[in-house]
């Protein structure tokens, strides 16, 4: 138990992970343990992106002419699991004097407008049933996220526990 505490005081402070390779298997068991959690690290942050879409939209109900975006999250997600980051146009440095560039949207998400369902006289296209529908169940679908990891954790800590 000693060195579990020792483990979780040298991950938290943020100090290098090679002390793990005093522990037998101890490197290896990080590896897993954070290829495991990857896919619901990517997962919660294209959450989080999307639910800031989203609050944008609402916020943004009454600005004449405002386009409502959003994300298809399950292309986002694939993308993002495959090494695809990039987005629709990557920025290509051409010069060492340029400065670097952030382009496209945050794990490859195909940032697209929303469908137009009805149109109004200013040229908005926010829905305002739609976009607080999407919200909930885009939280909804976070919360989930965060039950799943919570188990994973409990799951390890019962593991590590028991020996």
């Amino acid at each position: 138990m000693q060195g579990v505490l020792r483990l979780a005081r040298t991950m938290h402070y943020g100090v290098c992970l090679k002390n793990f390779s005093d522990f037998p298997g101890g490197a290896n068991m990080i590896d897993r343990l954070d290829s495991n959690l990857r896919f619901f690290q990517t997962a919660m942050n294209l959450r989080a992106y999307r639910q800031e879409l989203l609050a944008s939209n609402i916020a943004n109900a009454d600005t004449p002419h405002f386009k409502a975006r959003d994300v298809e999250f399950s292309s986002a997600l694939s993308n993002a699991m495959s090494g695809k980051t990039d987005g629709p146009l990557g920025m290509k440095q051409t010069s060492a004097r340029h400065l670097q560039a952030e382009g496209g949207t945050p794990y490859g998400a195909d940032l697209k407008y929303r469908t137009e369902y009805q149109g109004s006289v200013d040229g908005n296209t926010v829905n305002m049933d739609i976009e607080r529908a999407a919200f909930a169940e885009n939280a909804m679908h976070f919360e989930a996220l965060l039950t799943f990891v919570r188990g994973r954790f409990d799951g390890l800590r019962t593991a590590m526990q028991s020996q």
